[in-house]
C-alpha cells in the first residue's frame, strides 16, 4: 500500500513539475542561485511527502558539525534507493548530488536535477569521469555543495564496498571541509523486502569536518579509506540504536 502511495504522488508531482519547470526557468532568467535555492526547497518538500508515506522516522545527529557559510563535501555510504530523499531533507547547504549518468535519463527527473546542480558520473568512461569531477570543483568554488556516495552503487551487503579515491579530489583540490555522513538502517524501508516498503527508524549522522590541508601526509595519502573508517564506527555505534 506504501508503494501505491509513493508511485501516485510521484505521478502527481511530475505532473505538477510542468508549470514548476516553467516558473523555474524564468528565475534562473534573473538569478541561478535564487532557481537553485527554490528548485531544493520545492524538492525537499516533494521528499518529506515520499518519507512520510514511506512511515520512515528520521533521526538525525551532528548537525552542528556541519560548517555555516561555506560549500561541503559530504561523503556518505550508500544503502537505499531513499538514501538521497533521507539526507536531501537534512541537508543545511544547497547541495547537488552525484549521480550515474543513467538517471540523467529519466524525464522530470533529470530536469529537477540539473536545476539543483546535480552531476552525472559515467562510471564506465574513466575520462569522462574525470570531466564530472572538474565539474563538481567548479561548482564548490561556485559556493555549493556536492554530496557523493563513493562506493559507486547501492551495497546490498553488510560490509561497504571500497570507496573511490577520485571522489576526494574535489576536497583535495578545492580544500573544502569533507563530511562524513553515516546512513543506518535505510535499506530496511525498501531494499531487503521488495516490493513492499515498511516505517522504519533511520539514522543520519553527519562526522566533524575534515580539512585535507590539515591532515598528515599518510592521511592524505589513504584519504578514501581513512574517511571511511569514520563513517564505518558511525555506522557501528548507530546500528544498535
Amino acid at each position: 500500500m506504501r508503494f501505491i502511495l509513493i508511485v501516485l504522488f510521484l505521478l502527481l508531482f511530475f505532473i505538477i513539475s510542468i508549470p514548476l519547470f516553467l516558473i523555474e526557468f524564468i528565475i534562473g532568467k534573473f538569478s541561478h542561485h535564487a532557481q537553485v535555492a527554490s528548485s531544493q526547497k520545492i524538492v525537499v518538500m516533494a521528499f518529506h511527502v515520499i518519507l512520510f508515506l514511506a512511515g520512515v522516522k528520521r533521526t538525525v545527529i551532528g548537525r552542528e558539525n556541519i560548517p555555516a557559510d561555506e560549500p561541503i563535501l559530504y561523503i556518505a555510504n550508500h544503502r537505499s534507493y531513499f538514501d538521497v530523499p533521507i539526507a536531501y531533507v537534512s541537508l543545511p547547504t544547497l547541495t547537488g548530488f552525484m549521480a550515474k549518468k543513467e538517471i540523467g535519463r529519466i524525464p522530470f527527473l533529470r530536469t529537477w536535477m540539473r536545476f539543483l546542480q546535480c552531476l552525472f558520473l559515467d562510471r564506465d568512461d574513466i575520462r569522462q569521469g574525470m570531466k564530472t569531477i572538474l565539474q563538481a570543483i567548479e561548482q564548490i568554488k561556485a559556493g555549493y555543495s556536492i554530496f557523493i556516495s563513493p562506493e559507486g552503487t547501492r551495497n546490498h551487503g553488510k560490509e561497504m564496498l571500497p570507496f573511490k579515491e577520485g571522489s576526494f579530489k574535489v576536497a583535495e583540490k578545492t580544500g573544502c571541509a569533507i563530511i562524513p555522513v553515516a546512513l543506518t538502517n535505510t535499506d530496511d524501508i525498501f531494499e531487503n523486502h521488495i516490493p513492499s516498503v515498511r516505517s522504519t527508524k533511520v539514522i543520519l549522522e553527519f562526522g566533524k569536518p575534515i580539512y585535507p590541508n590539515q591532515l598528515d601526509k599518510e592521511q592524505r595519502k589513504r584519504i578514501g579509506s581513512y574517511v571511511q573508517d569514520i563513517i564505518k564506527e558511525m555506522l557501528d555505534k548507530n546500528t544498535s540504536l
